[in-house]
């Protein structure tokens, strides 16, 4: 089969969105953080522990909903570490990001060697099942693409636009906005600029956390060290590629599916002899040529990186 053929095929497509769901999770967390001023290079190691807490949820007996919302929530409490260090105390966000990664990804292998020390094989989970629509899953091509997937994949499409309606058009996201774009201008309304910024920065990873366990609870059925791989350095390049915009983001991220589900079909398709090694590296080398294409003329929050003290005048 021709490569350009495979661009005719729903289960390419189909592919695609699944591969995208987890990096809109996660891109969409890391936009929520900025979009308040805080920079969150924590989220490789959340979108790990996130993956390995829905998991281990399910695998002792939880249902996958619960799972899905525990996952979540040990996410917000690593941005609330993470905002401890960087919004109360105003460290740096850089090191405080990376220091969260290697204790979240650190502890995730650590629990799970606790909990399954003789395992040698990552155990297997019931995930989320393909809901196939009545009549619309039917339709040809479209229905494959879009209409036999799983619930998770129905939410993370759900949750873009909820948050550019958040964002966009409510008291609470002009709020989150202004902290990261004039926090004194928020103070001087008598909003606790601290406080909008632990909110954001918590539900933004419980976001990310999320995209972590969509792999092991939707995409595939364990969890194994690794998995995430890279994912998350990823989500925070799309931010920028976005321009801090959610809907771009949702570009961002299907555009870096396409190109990976592409290398994949690529590598078994082609006679040609190319090395494997250069369709791995095709989505990362064309991303970081479009965000930095992207970024010459992204507008970044302005109060992006730098800590608020109340009361201070700059």
């Amino acid at each position: 089969m021709d490569i350009l053929d495979l661009f005719l095929h729903a289960g390419f497509w189909a592919a695609t969105l699944r591969i995208a769901c987890p990096l809109i999770f996660g891109t969409l967390g890391e936009l929520i953080c900025e979009r308040a001023g805080v920079l969150n290079l924590g989220i490789e190691g959340i979108m790990t522990m996130g993956a390995m807490s829905g998991w281990i949820w399910v695998y002792k007996g939880g249902d996958l909903w619960t799972g899905l919302l525990f996952a979540a929530f040990v996410g917000a409490l690593f941005g609330l570490i993470h905002s401890i260090f960087v919004v109360y105390l105003g460290l740096s966000q850089h090191v405080s990001g990376i220091g969260i990664t290697m204790l979240a990804s650190a502890l995730s292998f650590f629990t799970f060697r606790m909990l399954l020390p003789s395992s040698t094989t990552p155990p297997k989970i019931v995930p989320f099942q393909p809901v196939s629509i009545p009549i619309l899953s039917d339709l040809p091509f479209v229905g494959e693409v879009f209409f036999s997937q799983t619930p998770m994949t129905y939410l993370a499409l759900a949750i873009v636009p909820l948050v550019i309606y958040i964002l966009y058009r409510t008291p609470l996201g002009l709020a989150v906005r202004m902290a990261g774009e004039n926090p004194m201008a928020l103070e001087a309304q008598g909003i606790n600029v601290l406080s909008i910024r632990t909110g954001a920065v918590m539900l933004g990873s419980a976001l990310m956390a999320v995209g972590g366990a969509y792999l092991t609870m939707s995409a595939f059925d364990a969890f194994y060290f690794g998995m995430i791989n890279g994912r998350g350095w990823i989500c925070v390049a799309l931010v920028i590629f976005a321009s801090w915009r959610p809907g771009k983001a949702l570009i961002g991220a299907l555009l870096f599916a396409g190109i990976d589900a592409f290398q994949v079909r690529a590598q078994l398709s082609s006679s040609a002899k190319i090395p494997y090694q250069f369709f791995l590296m095709l989505p990362y080398v064309l991303s970081i040529l479009a965000m930095v294409v992207m970024a010459r003329r992204a507008r970044y929050p302005k109060a992006l990186l730098t800590p608020f003290r109340r009361g201070e005048r700059t």
